[in-house]
């Protein structure tokens, strides 16, 4: 067979999955961008053309710019320490002890469990009146009283970045324990007859093995930290005093509860713009990682 036969087979093969991805995608994405020039509202007409005054106004909003700086806060720190645990919980599960397999089923429940159980869990924690945390705390004496972790501003972000990083790290520590899988014993045993201490022996034999499956964990879950939504929403739903709004937070407020159809869509572009760009460094990244790597 041709590879001109073979080219337009592949091509019928695939017409169906494109009819779709089309009509599911491409047309909600035009329709979009269309809707971003305009002024329309979510209930009414479909409003007038302001040519790119929505972006404008947008970008220049102070709610806008606050509200990026929380996000790109919240993408930082709990990725970062994802990253951390994940790595450490997989080297403990690495080892050879009893009970390892209980260990390593344990842990991916975090992961497992969808997030609105999760976040419906973590606020139960928080609870101000009769929290796990509370408790723990004052019967340990580190704290005099019970305290509102999700009702105050300075400590609703940092308990947020906990409940995510207990949801998610679970993900990163199962893609470096599969790396870890791949680290030859020999070259392992060698590196402790030449008597290299455990940081070294991480740090030059092991870590290089990790680089490019963590870049790949890495590249996911900052794309779904800064775009995050579900978490956020069922604990706080923004607040208090949008302390913890993210991006995808601030799209569905303006959109929908603002009814402002026209802005929302300005909105949600950027945001898409801006993961898009994040996901696009990344995967450069990753290439040149995987490039030095060979």
């Amino acid at each position: 067979m041709s590879g001109t036969s073979m080219t337009t087979r592949a091509w019928f093969l695939m017409l169906p999955l494109l009819v779709v991805m089309v009509a599911v995608i491409g047309w909600p994405l035009v329709d979009t961008v269309g809707l971003s020039f305009t002024d329309a509202k979510l209930v009414g007409t479909g409003g007038n053309f302001v040519g790119i005054d929505n972006y404008a106004k947008m970008l220049a909003n102070s709610n806008f710019q606050r509200t990026l700086i929380t996000t790109a806060w919240f993408a930082i720190i709990s990725v970062a320490a994802e990253m951390v645990l994940g790595v450490l919980a997989a080297l403990l599960l690495n080892q050879d002890f009893k009970g390892r397999g209980v260990l390593r089923a344990l842990m991916i429940l975090p992961w497992a469990l969808p997030t609105v159980v999760n976040a419906t869990l973590w606020r139960l924690i928080y609870n101000p009146e009769y929290g796990a945390l509370n408790a723990a705390l004052t019967q340990l004496s580190l704290l005099d009283a019970y305290r509102s972790w999700l009702g105050e501003p300075g400590t609703a972000l940092t308990a947020l970045i906990v409940a995510d990083c207990w949801k998610n790290f679970p993900l990163v520590a199962l893609i470096a324990l599969a790396a870890l899988q791949a680290v030859p014993r020999d070259i392992v045993a060698a590196s402790l007859v030449d008597g290299a201490g455990p940081l070294k022996r991480f740090r030059f034999v092991i870590l290089p093995y990790l680089v490019g499956p963590l870049m790949v964990a890495l590249v996911l879950r900052t794309i779904e930290a800064f775009k995050v939504f579900d978490i956020i929403w069922v604990m706080t739903r923004g607040g208090p005093a949008n302390s913890t709004r993210t991006l995808s937070i601030l799209v569905y407020q303006e959109a929908f509860s603002f009814q402002r159809a026209g802005s929302g869509a300005s909105l949600a572009l950027i945001v898409t713009l801006l993961v898009t760009v994040l996901a696009a460094a990344y995967a450069a990244l990753v290439r040149k990682t995987a490039g030095s790597a060979t």
